[in-house]
């Protein structure tokens, strides 16, 4: 690989025109190597057969050991990382009374405790060259406790204050982290047909449109760096 070639790594890749691979696919178009990790293989497999610059790396990130073990591999193929984006959630839904708390821990490890080791595996590479972005995939769930939301709303509150925390010790040292709060149902093959099939467009996010915030922040000038990117549809209330 060519020093001109730049890496990202796009955690929670999911099936195409998803957010997570309409990410991978963008910064692939903009010439990065672009390693995909998620659950799906096949998925994986398939999305790296039919774009270019990106590549499949299945993973479960709850496993900490292989996922430490995959960014690895990553390095190793196809260089230190210069961009890292965290998209992978889990979101357990119900009642207090009726949730089962280790489903608590599961929620915590894919929301937080991967993005501690996506970043102390990838930062200390980045530091050595005084530039390098973080993104994470937020939600309104991580300012706010909803009721039946409770697991995913404490775990995404953990995330942020994590990224506030990282952004705040390594900005200064030439790291630029950006935490995304994404105020809106968002337009994916996965939850359209089954939480919103009736709205009209106008009511969802577009996952492309995700995308190009995403890598017009890594753009940024040092001058006007931002940390808290709010992202809604128009017709949004807030």
């Amino acid at each position: 690989m060519s020093k001109q070639e730049k890496v990202c790594i796009v955690t929670g890749v999911g099936p195409d025109k998803g957010t997570g691979a309409e990410i991978a696919k963008l910064f692939g178009r903009k010439n990065y190597k672009v390693a995909m990790i998620a659950r799906n293989k096949e998925n994986l497999d398939n999305l790296e057969k039919k774009y270019n610059n990106i590549f499949s790396y299945p993973c479960d990130v709850s496993d900490i050991q292989k996922f430490k073990t995959t960014l690895e591999n990553i390095k190793n193929k196809l260089g230190p990382a210069n961009v890292v984006i965290h998209n992978a959630p889990s979101a357990s839904r119900g009642s207090i009374l009726d949730l089962n708390p280790d489903d608590l821990e599961v929620n915590f490890r894919v929301n937080t405790t991967a993005l501690l080791y996506l970043v102390k595996e990838t930062l200390p590479d980045m530091l050595k060259e005084k530039t390098g972005s973080i993104l994470v995939t937020g939600n309104t769930a991580s300012t706010r406790g909803k009721s039946h939301w409770g697991f995913f709303a404490s775990t995404k509150a953990a995330q942020r204050i994590l990224a506030e925390s990282i952004a705040r010790e390594f900005g200064p040292k030439g790291i630029h982290v950006s935490y995304f709060i994404i105020d809106a149902a968002i337009d994916t093959p996965r939850t359209r047909p089954y939480m919103n099939p009736d709205k009209p467009d106008d009511y969802f996010s577009k996952p492309t449109a995700i995308a190009e915030e995403m890598y017009k922040t890594v753009l940024q000038d040092k001058s006007t760096w931002s940390f808290r990117v709010e992202l809604r549809p128009f017709g949004e209330t807030w």
